[in-house]
């Protein structure tokens, strides 16, 4: 197995292959990409910050509904 990896890799399938993968590398250090790459980092971070929230008024629902099964509820006035 390692001979036939060795003559692919000495090979000009296996060249073009290195020259792809380096222009892969560099081309992804254009501008458009690390402009897009910090917008995407952004709106990630964003969409954290809006999970954490929700998770936070989940569990605040959460306690005020287990409150009311244990008594809570009586204590309220009726509703209109």
């Amino acid at each position: 197995m390692i001979p036939i990896l060795a003559i692919v890799l000495d090979s000009s399938v296996g060249q073009a292959l290195a020259n792809r993968i380096a222009r892969g590398a560099e081309e992804g250090k254009s501008p458009e990409i690390e402009s897009r790459v910090g917008e995407l980092e952004a709106e990630v971070k964003y969409l954290s910050e809006s999970m954490e929230s929700l998770r936070e008024e989940t569990e605040f629902v959460r306690r005020l509904i287990e409150g009311a099964d244990e008594g809570g509820a009586a204590r309220l006035g009726p509703g209109d």
